[in-house]
Parts: structure tokens; C-alpha cells; sequence
């Protein structure tokens, strides 16, 4: 093997680094996010702050990208009207997913 041939070898796991964040910038880039809030937002939940707010931001913006996150903001929602119902007395058949 010759030199340029060790060189090859050496660059080729940064080649396919470089080319998956390429390829995959925009899911990196909402996990990074939606991580960052979610992370927050727990954070928030013992320290003074709008724990929940972020928490829910988190799912949403992971939910552009992941099913587990759509899945969990949906339960998030489902969870907060059913609160909202409790608060404001209403009783009724709950309103249809979307």
C-alpha cells in the first residue's frame, strides 16, 4: 500500500461522517433543538420558569421529525384540554382527534 493509499484509508471514516451530516443536517439540526427545550423545560420544572411551556415546545419541534414525539405531544394535548375541561367544569364527550 502506498502513501496515498494510507491516506485514503485515514480520510475515508471522515468522508462518510462529513457526507451523512450532509445528507442529514436538517433531523440533526431539530434533535439538537427539540433536545435543548425538552432539557430546559425539565430543568424549569424544579427551577422558576415555564417548565411545561418548554417542554411542549420541545415535542413540537421534535415532532416535525420523530412519531414518538408527535405521539407524546398529542398525549401532552389531550392531557391539557382534559385539565382545561376540569378547571372550567365542563363535562361533555371529548372532542374528536384531528
Amino acid at each position: 500500500m502506498g502513501p496515498r493509499g494510507v491516506v485514503g484509508w485515514v480520510w475515508f471514516p471522515f468522508r462518510v461522517v462529513i457526507h451523512f451530516i450532509g445528507r442529514s443536517w436538517k433531523r440533526i439540526a431539530v434533535t439538537v433543538a427539540g433536545a435543548a427545550l425538552l432539557l430546559a423545560g425539565v430543568a424549569f420544572l424544579v427551577l422558576p420558569g415555564p417548565g411545561l411551556l418548554f417542554i411542549i415546545a420541545g415535542l413540537a419541534v421534535l415532532a416535525t421529525e420523530y412519531v414518538w414525539a408527535q405521539r407524546a405531544l398529542r398525549y401532552a394535548k389531550d392531557k391539557a384540554q382534559q385539565a382545561k375541561d376540569k378547571v372550567l367544569g365542563k363535562k361533555g364527550e371529548p372532542e374528536p382527534p384531528d
